[in-house]
């Protein structure tokens, strides 16, 4: 008969066991930090566990604890340049619930530690959960501990995650993945929603929630709920790809054409083919795309005006953004908001 893996159920493994005694933590958590992780990502998991474990706001480990692990004890540096001073060195993975992996820049994802890579080996061994966070997915799967399981990664590096693991499709259309004993999620506030769901089943919802209203985060998110995502805008071209990743960050100020191509390079007539080859479209008409993309994300998931969105998302004025966004949609932008909220209201 199968039974729920340790760590997901509300009265499995050690959790279950410290619940019993007078002040046990119910929730234990190990971190393993990769070079230049993401520290939001960390910060906000950390806080949903710490805002759980007490009472009010004094931060005392008491209902849930978490440590900070390597083989060095050397402080890891995030992508920030801000560094985090791991709290012990690795040993026995099952004295945690859970093993969370903290991944960050891409290029970093081969370059873990071979003792924190033999660490997360172990723990599988044990059959304690291993979750990863941003780019953790991609190092649990470079570890050979994802396999037939389903991994969740940020739309953003999909096409990544793609060019590593052959044959895998990754899962970018959610928060979060929990597919038994591996938890992924995409990073940023995902994490929190992540953390939240593990203190909801070993600490409480009362608790969970607790931690995500003291954030400022106004509900806990299914795994189910859909990621943020840009256009539908997919290539495996990786000029266009870093063309298209240059447009979506310098899109409340976009650049010339010509600015893009000197930026990755190229020229601007290569570029110009590159764009007509693999979606289509000029690189002009593309960087449109993005940003009429954000400016709809933005109507659907926010209150904003349309005036600050067309600031926020390169149209020279609210005047433009309507104009630009007819000839789309052949509505303004306020009119395709109503009909988004017109079936909740009816």
């Amino acid at each position: 008969m199968e039974t729920a893996p340790r760590g997901l159920g509300k009265g499995d493994g050690p959790a279950a066991a410290r619940a019993g005694a007078k002040d046990g933590p119910r929730l234990s958590v190990g971190f393993i930090l990769t070079r230049r992780f993401t520290l939001c990502a960390f910060a906000n998991f950390v806080d949903v566990l710490r805002l759980a474990a007490d009472e009010g706001d004094r931060s005392r480990p008491v209902l849930c604890r978490w440590q900070v692990l390597s083989a060095t004890m050397e402080p890891v540096r995030s992508s920030s340049g801000l560094a985090v001073t791991p709290d012990a060195r690795f040993g026995d993975p099952a004295m945690f619930d859970y093993i969370v992996v903290v991944g960050g820049l891409i290029d970093e994802v081969e370059r873990l530690d071979p003792a924190a890579i033999a660490f997360l080996r172990r723990a599988a061994a044990a059959g304690v959960p291993l979750v990863g966070v941003c780019t953790g997915s991609f190092v649990l799967h470079a570890a050979g501990l994802m396999q037939g399981y389903r991994a969740c990664v940020s739309w953003f590096h999909r096409d990544d995650f793609l060019d590593r693991f052959d044959g895998l499709e990754p899962v970018a259309d959610r928060i979060f993945v929990v597919d038994r004993d591996r938890l992924t999620c995409s990073g940023g506030v995902s994490a929190a929603h992540l953390a939240a769901f593990l203190v909801d089943r070993h600490v409480g919802r009362a608790a969970a929630r607790k931690s995500l209203s003291i954030m400022i985060i106004d509900e806990a998110h299914e795994a189910d709920r859909p990621q943020p995502a840009p256009e539908d805008l997919r290539t495996t071209d990786p000029l266009v790809r870093r063309a298209l990743g240059l447009m979506r960050e310098t899109m409340a100020a976009p650049l010339a054409v010509g600015d893009v191509a000197a930026r990755l390079g190229v020229s601007r007539r290569r570029l110009e083919r590159h764009f007509r080859a693999t979606l289509g479209l000029t690189p002009h008409d593309a960087a449109r795309r993005v940003r009429l993309a954000e400016a709809k994300r933005l109507l659907a998931a926010t209150p904003r005006s349309v005036t600050d969105i067309a600031a926020e998302t390169g149209f020279s004025d609210a005047s433009h953004l309507i104009r630009v966004f007819r000839a789309e949609e052949g509505v303004t932008p306020e009119v395709w908001r109503r009909t988004l909220v017109a079936p909740a209201a009816g």
